[in-house]
């Protein structure tokens, strides 16, 4: 599983400090960017490059960072196939990937610190699906719909 990470100038500093953590503990991690500090950058360029690459790309996951993560999550759930939530805990992290299957983990740089973050990324990473029927018809009443409605290139 490769795992793509993503955050503007707000997430900059977290989204080092987990790409460090993530290769310590043998991750294979693409960073997407930013790549230097840029207080003018746009998370939306970030978010929908790992939302594209994680969509084309199966049985990888995405983490995007932005100050509010309301952003990078509203803007990757744009691209067709993603399932970004964001999270503020490892519980939610890990009630999130077991019954919703997110594929991108959204976080909010503001509003937790560097610890509360590496539990929430190891939550999502190491979480199972439940593969449940009753979540796969949920999952699939919203691939139904965003197929019907889909309007990409």
């Amino acid at each position: 599983m490769k795992i793509f990470i993503g955050a503007d100038h707000r997430g900059f500093e977290l989204k080092e400090y987990l790409k460090e953590k993530l290769k310590e503990n043998n991750y294979h991690v693409e960073d997407l960017g930013n790549f230097v500090y840029d207080p003018n950058d746009d998370y939306p360029d970030f978010a929908l490059e790992v939302g594209e690459r994680v969509a084309s790309e199966k049985g990888n996951v995405g983490i995007l960072i932005c100050g509010s993560g309301a952003g990078v999550c509203f803007t990757v759930n744009k691209v067709k196939g993603i399932r970004g939530s964001l999270a503020f805990n490892s519980e939610m992290a890990k009630k999130m990937k077991a019954d919703d299957d997110i594929n991108v983990l959204c976080l909010a740089s503001d509003f937790i610190d560097e610890e509360n973050a590496w539990e929430i990324v190891k939550a999502f990473l190491e979480t199972k699906f439940k593969n449940e029927e009753k979540y796969l018809r949920r999952i699939k009443k919203v691939n139904e719909y965003e197929n019907k409605n889909y309007t990409g290139d």
